[in-house]
């Protein structure tokens, strides 16, 4: 009853081929009474990572586990190895947007938030060795939030209406 007085009734999940964490999110919202919706699930990942960086998410690749992938990876945006993820997909049936655990992101930015993530200071780790797929992760040391120029005093519904270009700053 404590979601209702927040007026929470619906949370969207971001599985989109795992029935795992479909699963798990579904699990827990009908424990507390919510709404699941997972408008992601079963999307063809190729289209959607696309689709993703056309409305300009900027994905930065923070690890990595899968063959194809190494510590050259690390730190770089999926705009940059989108091509990549599809070779390897091709060559070894890959998860492009990563849901099988071949990699693990953080978006910095989208046309939504009022502020960008800047990573200042990072370094590369190994987690564990593999001939064929070594895990390596991205330690972030240093990292602030730079304030996006407009942005930072508009609501979230009004970033929305100027990201979709209904709106103007």
């Amino acid at each position: 009853k404590q979601w209702y007085q927040r007026r929470v009734a619906i949370t969207a999940g971001g599985a989109i081929f795992s029935t795992y964490q479909k699963n798990r999110v579904e699990n827990v919202c009908e424990r507390l009474d919510l709404v699941s919706i997972a408008p992601l699930w079963q999307r063809e990942q190729s289209a959607l990572l696309q689709e993703m960086l056309d409305h300009l998410l900027e994905i930065r690749i923070i690890k990595v586990a899968s063959i194809g992938l190494g510590n050259a990876h690390v730190g770089q945006t999926a705009r940059n190895l989108i091509i990549h993820f599809n070779d390897i997909n091709a060559k070894f049936g890959f998860n492009v947007c990563g849901e099988g655990g071949e990699y693990e992101s953080l978006v910095t930015d989208c046309p939504l938030f009022s502020h960008r993530l800047v990573i200042e200071s990072s370094r590369k780790v190994m987690h564990s060795y593999d001939d064929l797929s070594p895990v390596w992760y991205e330690k972030i040391d240093k990292i602030r939030l730079e304030e996006k120029p407009g942005l930072s005093k508009l609501t979230l519904k009004e970033r929305l209406e100027v990201s979709l270009g209904h709106g103007s700053i």
